[in-house]
């Protein structure tokens, strides 16, 4: 596993108006930093800049000889600060509901100018990793060459409010949280026809059902792994998703964004509707050239773009094998705006 590394972050001002001190921490893969072009991989809620590699969770996607090749890039991905993965108690975030999708865009990118980023290759990211891009790219509209939101949106609708809102009320209220909390969020991340699929109501015993046995064991498995003030941040973070919010319209805000924007969807998504990515779409058409949409088409609902990988390979192989840039070319693409 590639190392940790740290960037510090003082007396940053979140919306509340309050400053505060991050330890913003982030993995590299592949080729050197500034010597190819560099990828950024956002995770998504109980994910991790550990995105490659014998444990990596997308590794099935990003590695040598793969779909985003380390032999022809470099992957960055930045740690969620709060989302525990260092192991380090005083970098775990209390004070969760003075965070928002575009507070950690904004650390994302003080991150990148501390390393000297200036132009990214891509920016991918699934779910709320793809929420936060979306969020960068408002941030700063010529930073990115491929903007690709996987099962994603650049708003949170009602719908996933609702349900962050109950994820909220499960994680403060209940007696085992985190494993209830998840065994929601589980049903949702799925769809009715995966489990049918998957279970065809069998049993494990006469009173009980394989599907409760699976959902209590993902439950048990993130209640040993996983943080809860990590989990309460994240599902914030979620809720919070919103490229409009205190600014134009949506037209006006991404007239600006000169990235070709891919939009991944997944028909059969609960989460992220399709219809809504679908509504995105149409609506960049009428003002952008540089904008295409591709559907997963699966059973399994917003975790297919943590399943079916040869899909998503698919539609990824042509904007990742079309870059021959040598490290000593010029950029004239794109540069971060100085704010």
């Amino acid at each position: 596993m590639s190392s940790l590394k740290y960037i510090s972050i003082s007396n940053f001002e979140l919306a509340s108006g309050a400053s505060q001190n991050f330890e913003l921490s982030y993995q590299t893969f592949g080729q050197p930093l500034h010597e190819a072009p560099i990828v950024l991989v956002n995770h998504a809620l109980t994910g991790n800049s550990n995105v490659c590699g014998e444990e990596g969770w997308w590794n099935d996607l990003i590695g040598k000889n793969k779909c985003i090749d380390t032999n022809t890039y470099t992957v960055l991905a930045f740690n969620i600060p709060g989302n525990g993965f260092d192991s380090e108690e005083g970098h775990l975030i209390e004070n969760y509901k003075d965070f928002t999708a575009r507070t950690i865009a904004e650390l994302f990118v003080i991150g990148l100018k501390s390393l000297n980023v200036n132009d990214l290759y891509a920016v991918i990211g699934g779910s709320v990793g793809g929420g936060i891009a979306w969020e960068i790219a408002a941030l700063e509209p010529d930073l990115i060459r491929h903007l690709i939101p996987v099962a994603s949106d650049w708003k949170s609708t009602d719908w996933l409010i609702a349900n962050c809102h109950i994820q909220d009320s499960i994680l403060n209220h209940s007696m085992a949280p985190l494993a209830d909390a998840r065994m929601h969020a589980m049903t949702l991340y799925r769809t009715p026809e995966s489990f049918t699929n998957k279970f065809q109501r069998t049993e494990v015993s006469k009173a009980r059902f394989n599907v409760e046995s699976w959902l209590d064991y993902h439950g048990k498995a993130l209640n040993k792994r996983f943080n809860l003030s990590a989990y309460k941040l994240m599902n914030q973070i979620l809720k919070t998703i919103d490229i409009t919010k205190n600014r134009k319209s949506f037209n006006e805000v991404v007239e600006t964004i000169s990235s070709h924007i891919h939009i991944v969807t997944i028909p059969s998504d609960l989460f992220f509707k399709a219809e809504e990515n679908w509504d995105t779409y149409v609506d960049l058409k009428l003002i952008k050239h540089n904008v295409s949409i591709s559907e997963i088409k699966s059973i399994h609902g917003h975790d297919a773009f943590l399943i079916e990988y040869e899909q998503l390979k698919k539609i990824l192989k042509p904007i990742f094998q079309t870059n021959k840039r040598t490290k000593n070319e010029k950029d004239t693409h794109s540069r971060i705006r100085n704010r």
